[in-house]
C-alpha cells in the first residue's frame, strides 16, 4: 500500500491493471500537500486481498473499507483512475459518510460498452496479449508527444514509465475478468446517489483512445452539482504525463477553489 504525504487523505484507486505502482508519479505529486493513500486491486500481486468470486463487485468495496481502516482514516477524498472510477462510485454511493469528496478520472460512465478491439482483448486475453502488448506503445504515443515539449522528455517518460509497467505487471486474466463483471452491473443509480462533492477529470477527446471523454463527461448530467476540468494536451495518461498539473488540480478542488 502506498501511503505518504500529511495533509487531508485522498485514497486513488487504480485502474483496470489494478496497479498503484503504475501511478507513482501523480501519488508523490499529490503527497506534497496531501495524504495520498493507494494500493492494488484484489486478486493482484501485493494486493493482500483476495477476489472472493461470490461477493463478486462487492469484494473491491470491502477491500476499500480494509484499506481506510489499515490507514487510520475515517473520512477521505476518493479518487478513481479509469476503471477504478467504478469502484470510487459505488464507495461513495454506498458509504456516504466515509467519503468527503469524489474524484473521476477518465473513468467510464454507466452504460459504457467496450469497443471491438477491447472485446477482443476480454474473450481472449492470454492470446491477445502480445498484440496488446504492441498496440500500447503506438495507442499512447500521439498522448506522450502531446504532453512534452521535447524529444527527450517523451523518451525519458517512455523509458521510465514502461520501466513502472514491468516492474508492476498487469494480469490479463484479471483485468478481463474485472470488465465482464462491470458489463454486468448497473451503476446509474449510484450516481444519484452521491452527495460528496464531485470532480471529473478527462483528457482531450483525440488524446484519449481508452475510454472516450464524451463517455466520461456524461457524469456532468449523472451527478448534480460535479464539476469539471479539462487537461488539454493529455489524454488518458494526464495524471502520470503531467502529475503536478494533476496534483495542483485536485488540490484545488479539495480547497473548494476549482470552478
Amino acid at each position: 500500500m502506498y501511503d505518504r504525504g500529511t495533509g487531508s487523505p485522498v485514497i486513488v484507486v487504480p485502474g483496470v491493471q489494478g496497479r498503484w505502482e503504475w501511478m507513482r508519479p501523480a501519488l508523490d505529486a499529490l503527497s506534497r500537500d496531501e495524504r495520498a493513500i493507494s494500493y492494488s486491486l484484489c486478486g493482484d500481486i501485493g494486493s493482500g486481498a483476495r477476489l472472493d468470486r461470490e461477493l463478486g463487485f462487492e469484494s473491491y468495496m470491502r477491500q476499500l473499507d480494509d484499506v481506510f481502516d489499515r490507514a487510520g482514516v475515517r473520512r477521505a477524498a476518493v479518487c478513481g483512475v479509469s476503471y477504478g472510477g467504478f469502484v470510487a462510485l459505488r464507495y461513495a454511493a454506498t458509504r456516504q459518510d466515509r467519503v468527503s469528496a469524489l474524484i473521476l478520472v477518465s473513468s467510464p460512465a454507466p452504460g459504457w460498452r467496450p469497443s471491438e478491439r477491447q472485446m477482443r482483448y476480454i474473450a481472449h486475453p492470454l492470446r491477445s496479449l502480445p498484440a496488446f502488448l504492441t498496440a500500447g506503445p503506438i495507442r499512447t504515443w500521439p498522448e506522450i508527444y502531446s504532453a512534452f515539449p521535447t524529444w527527450r522528455q517523451r523518451m525519458a517518460f517512455s523509458v521510465v514509465h514502461g520501466m513502472r509497467v514491468l516492474s508492476a505487471p498487469m494480469n490479463p486474466v484479471l483485468m478481463a475478468g474485472r470488465v465482464r463483471q462491470e458489463q454486468e452491473m448497473d451503476f446509474a443509480q449510484d450516481c444519484g446517489r452521491i452527495t460528496a462533492p464531485t470532480l471529473i477529470v478527462t483528457g482531450e477527446e483525440h488524446l484519449d483512445t481508452v475510454v472516450p471523454v464524451p463517455v466520461t463527461q456524461r457524469f456532468r448530467n449523472l451527478i448534480p452539482g460535479s464539476q469539471y476540468v479539462l487537461m488539454d494536451g493529455t489524454g488518458h495518461l494526464g495524471m502520470v504525463t503531467q502529475p503536478d498539473r494533476f496534483a495542483g488540480i485536485v488540490r484545488e478542488f479539495l480547497n473548494g477553489k476549482c470552478r
